[in-house]
């Protein structure tokens, strides 16, 4: 990568680090679109998981007294259950269905019944959104609208969410970064000097945020976070719709 593009998505990780450290969503969601956009799918998919690995340890660590572990343990048995399906067919999707996916998945959830929504201290549902939420991750990069849908049901408080999730993501980027990295065919490799750079701005960005959702209501935090969550999907099913019609 040349230097300039090495800045700009320097700045563009602190930024999005940044909104992620603040809702525990969104920024991941941001990142990806950018990565798309400059690289081959299976090298994005290789920097996110990477920058992402960063941004979530950091920030799991930072807020580690309000980590669900119920929540945690089913989610990763579903993350484990969907890696290991997702290893035996390998199927990489083009762009614009990526895109598409990642913008439906929340108003999907939406349409389920009320005595079926997610509920993340709900073992069974742990289990039924993990193996969902890594799933699209594999397919998609992020699991984003889903994830982030399934966190913000039940009655987790904002630092919850946040420290909850982003163990949850912890792993399943890890999982994405060993999938992308080495078991697909189209195996990509990782520029060390951008990586290096990556994981800097991915905790700067965290950091930065921290204070700020301190002083945060939960009310205020999951009125935004549920903004965010609808106006980026719903970019990426225009921008998605939009790059299959040009396909």
């Amino acid at each position: 990568m040349s230097p300039l593009v090495i800045a700009a998505l320097t700045l563009a990780m602190v930024g999005t680090a940044f909104l992620s450290g603040l809702f525990g969503m969104a920024g991941g969601l941001i990142l990806v679109g950018i990565l798309l956009a400059l690289l081959p799918l299976p090298a994005a998919m290789v920097l996110h998981a990477v920058t992402q690995m960063a941004s979530n340890g950091w920030r799991a660590l930072l807020w580690r007294r309000h980590i669900g572990w119920r929540a945690v343990g089913a989610y990763l048995a579903g993350t484990v259950t969907a890696l290991a399906l997702w290893a035996i067919y390998r199927w990489v999707p083009d762009k614009p269905t990526a895109m598409i996916l990642l913008g439906a998945s929340p108003f999907l959830v939406r349409l389920v019944p009320a005595r079926a929504r997610p509920d993340p201290e709900n073992l069974w549902h742990g289990l039924v959104y993990g193996t969902a939420c890594m799933s699209l991750m594999l397919v998609t990069g992020v699991s984003g609208p889903l994830m982030d849908t399934y966190f913000l049901g039940g009655r987790l408080d904002r630092k919850q969410i946040v420290a909850t999730k982003a163990f949850c993501q912890l792993f399943s980027h890890t999982a994405k970064l060993a999938y992308f990295g080495g078991i697909i065919d189209q195996a990509a490799a990782l520029d060390p000097v951008m990586a290096g750079f990556a994981i800097a701005a991915s905790m700067l960005g965290t950091t930065l945020a921290a204070r700020l959702l301190a002083r945060m209501t939960d009310a205020q935090f999951r009125r935004w976070a549920n903004r965010l969550i609808i106006t980026i999907a719903v970019y990426y099913l225009i921008h998605g719709t939009w790059l299959f019609a040009l396909s």
